[in-house]
């Protein structure tokens, strides 16, 4: 089994636990992605790992190569000196350094495409994780908007029960009850406590705008020419006549106006039926 079917495996059983414990999606997922970045630290070196036993392959390799050169090398030096022993030596030790630099190179060249394999699978095993940490900020974003629209479901159907806005208007009912004591018993407080003398002069007072009523209502009456209208007074002589001729010429004809101690104001709707049978009346004749 390779080290990123190993991986696979375990990422997959711990996925699984996390799922079957989890209670909190967004946990969960936070601690998958940790899950993955310890397997990518773990992977990583254990690539690291295996370019190291691949260099080092071919650092014997090239050492095997350039022993079998420097030995053939030494052959023809031999064989130049006459010294054919010496290069009969040297030929079997480039024969053995040759047969080793073939094996290694075979050995190399196997561990140089495992090496370039877990480099690829290493890339795409930090793209997924890169890949799975967006998935995961998405899929926390629709997690919370699934309690969200939970959560306004629930608060939807427990506004959707009538009772709730049954306790508040009863609520509201008897804090309204609750002002209009409050005002009377304030109203009442001012009434007793007042004082009667000042509200009777008060009152009093208040009546003297009904003389100007009376003015105003001969004034119409004039108009109308129910009532002559009074005569002009004749100017008088200084010293002429007695204080008896001044109250004979006094015009009798012209009405007294006085204010009505009797008279109360009407109500609205009291005074608009009265002009309307009025008017009714006048109308028949």
């Amino acid at each position: 089994m390779g080290i990123f079917q190993k991986l696979s495996t375990v990422l997959k059983s711990n996925i699984n636990d996390l799922i079957a414990r989890s209670e909190n999606p967004e946990k969960m997922l936070n601690q998958i992605i940790l899950d993955m970045r310890d397997q990518l630290a773990k992977a990583k070196r254990e690539v690291a790992a295996a370019i190291a036993d691949e260099r080092k392959l071919r650092a014997q390799l090239d050492d095997e190569v350039k022993q079998t050169r420097d030995w053939e090398h030494r052959a023809m030096l031999a064989v130049k000196e006459g010294r054919d022993d010496l290069a009969k030596q040297a030929l079997i030790r480039q024969q053995e350094h040759a047969q080793r630099a073939g094996a290694l190179e075979q050995t190399w060249g196997a561990q140089a495409q495992e090496t370039e394999k877990l480099k690829a699978s290493l890339r795409q095993l930090n793209d997924k994780i890169e890949e799975a940490k967006r998935k995961r900020n998405l899929l926390i974003a629709k997690q919370k908007r699934a309690q969200a629209q939970r959560r306004i479901h629930e608060t939807m159907s427990g506004l959707s029960d009538t009772s709730a806005f049954e306790a508040f208007n009863r609520m509201a009912e008897k804090i309204e009850d609750q002002e209009r004591r409050t005002l009377a018993q304030v109203e009442v407080t001012e009434a007793l406590a007042g004082d009667s003398l000042e509200k009777e002069f008060l009152r009093l007072e208040s009546g003297y705008g009904d003389a100007d009523v009376e003015d105003r209502l001969l004034a119409l009456k004039q108009e109308m020419g129910l009532i002559a209208a009074p005569a002009a007074k004749e100017p008088k002589a200084l010293g002429a006549g007695s204080g008896k001729d001044e109250e004979e010429d006094h015009d009798d004809d012209a009405p007294e106006v006085r204010p009505k101690e009797n008279d109360v104001p009407v109500a609205d709707a009291v005074l608009l039926e009265e002009f309307d049978r009025l008017e009714r009346e006048s109308s028949k004749e």
